[in-house]
């Protein structure tokens, strides 16, 4: 297969620059007339299929897929709160809101913008900045669908950790309204502005020492110095050890299992000899001066690695490598990228469902255009198992300055302000990659939107609780397995659900 990135990013990007080259007037006017057809109010609709997929359908479509003895794992992660399965279930929720009425004005999705899919991360000029740090699922579509998966997990973590149902109102009006607010900000700008802007960690930690109590600025000041402490090095002393004097990865299954170490159907040999090849085609994803840095360094060796909640059984795998010594360490995430769960969802978007040469390139693109500042080994390529699938993969540093918010801990004025910088930094994407005066325009200075997707989010987050109690009873029975409850029963009918 020939890979052409410029096939890839032209076709991300090609609804969401509709309208570029219009005048700021013009562009304001396709707002007004996209609000006069589908007004900000009607956003607050949830009009559920009476025959929509039962959650243990769609958990066993999905496992299809991913590697087979991962699978019960991914069932007991997202079995274990209904923040844990909203976040693994981003196909059943795209599929839901393919229901909903829609802007018609388009931009680049994350896909999966949900609280805990924000965080940190180093930039080449090692620097810590906060943003989306999720694109598996990236993909062009209603810019008002992130919005809307943001403020729903705000409220089912809000329901989780114990909110008031006023309190989590007013955690999610106060997070929609911030997007709105910061959408006409970026409309005001000029495009270099727009692209330039960043929230820097350093800036974000004056700002917040105003906002924030004694104790929850502490919290903030040990997620920043574990972030910068989470570098190469912090990885090779918690994921190798030396065997015979040669440092390889430890054996920690399931989490982490030396590629020697693997059961399932591929050999050893054969693996990291595909890797090796990998590797040598992946480079080419790269800038010249990456290249020539990637070159530096030698694969010692790889592991599979377990990953998140919704990604756990997609085929992850970490590559080991040394530059100068032992103690000049890289180490190279080499993820699967599989079908964005927006590709049959979204409306009116046949011209971008085709199949993308790559879809790892499809995440990479995503992600460079919505990032402010991307990894400086971000690429992509496929990968042929021996059972002749071709698999696509994205390659990224391992634990570079990365850092996450503890999203089950927090309260609900830390919420706000945490989702809030969420907000922003959703915004911001959206604005780099889609129409902000379009979209400012359509939202208009009133509250409606915020008040239509604040009522959305409970909805959902109802359907969500019931969901997991549906997918928690199936694990019961025996339909799904997990590593404490094999497969007893077999899946029941086509999946669907009676009225």
């Amino acid at each position: 297969m020939t890979l052409s990135s410029h096939v890839d990013e032209s076709t991300l990007v090609r609804a969401a620059r509709t309208g570029v080259h219009l005048s700021s007037a013009e562009r304001a006017e396709r707002g007004l007339a996209a609000r006069k057809v589908v007004p900000p109010r009607s956003h607050e609709q949830l009009d559920l299929a009476p025959d929509r997929a039962h959650p243990a359908a769609l958990a066993e479509r999905v496992g299809l897929t991913r590697i087979p003895d991962l699978v019960p794992l991914r069932h007991a992660r997202m079995a274990a709160s209904p923040f844990a399965y909203f976040r693994g279930n981003a196909l059943g929720m795209a599929e839901d809101l393919a229901a909903t009425p829609t802007s018609g004005l388009v931009t680049q999705l994350c896909g999966d913008a949900h609280l805990s899919n924000f965080g940190l991360f180093g930039s080449a000029e090692r620097r810590l900045l906060f943003d989306i740090n999720d694109f598996d699922e990236t993909f062009p579509g209603p810019w008002e669908w992130d919005v809307k998966r943001l403020a729903t997990s705000i409220v089912v973590a809000g329901r989780g950790n114990g909110f008031s149902r006023k309190q989590t109102r007013a955690t999610t009006q106060h997070v929609v309204r911030r997007y709105a607010e910061t959408t006409a900000e970026f409309a005001a700008m000029g495009e270099l502005e727009v692209w330039y802007a960043r929230a820097d960690a350093d800036e974000l930690q004056t700002m917040l020492r105003k906002q924030l109590g004694k104790a929850d600025n502490k919290r903030v000041d040990r997620m920043l110095r574990k972030a910068r402490a989470s570098n190469q090095i912090r990885a090779m002393a918690k994921l190798t050890e030396l065997d015979g004097g040669v440092l390889r990865f430890k054996a920690e299954p399931p989490a982490l299992v030396p590629l020697g170490e693997l059961t399932h159907d591929l050999e050893a040999g054969q693996v990291a000899g595909f890797l090796t090849d990998f590797l040598k085609r992946y480079r080419r994803s790269l800038p010249p001066d990456r290249r020539f840095l990637l070159d530096r360094f030698e694969l010692l060796d790889v592991a599979r690695k377990v990953v998140g909640v919704g990604s756990v059984g997609t085929r992850c795998w970490v590559l080991l490598m040394r530059g100068r010594d032992e103690g000049d360490p890289l180490f190279l995430q080499v993820k699967e990228a599989q079908a964005s769960v927006l590709a049959d969802a979204v409306p009116g978007t046949a011209g971008l469902r085709r199949a993308p040469a790559n879809n790892g390139a499809r995440v990479v693109a995503g992600q460079r255009l919505m990032q402010t500042a991307g990894d400086i080994f971000l690429g992509w390529n496929h990968l042929d198992d021996v059972d002749a699938i071709e698999r696509h993969y994205y390659v990224r540093q391992l634990r570079d300055m990365k850092g996450s918010a503890a999203v089950e801990t927090m309260d609900p004025t830390t919420m706000a302000h945490y989702g809030a910088l969420c907000a922003w930094t959703l915004a911001r994407a959206h604005a780099r990659s889609g129409d902000s005066i379009a979209i400012s325009s359509y939202l208009g200075k009133g509250e409606a939107f915020t008040r239509a997707v604040a009522e959305f989010a409970e909805r959902y987050a109802d359907v969500n609780e019931r969901d997991h109690a549906a997918f928690t009873k199936a694990i019961a029975k025996g339909r799904l397995a997990t590593a404490e409850r094999p497969l007893t029963a077999p899946a029941g009918g086509d999946g669907r659900r009676k009225s």
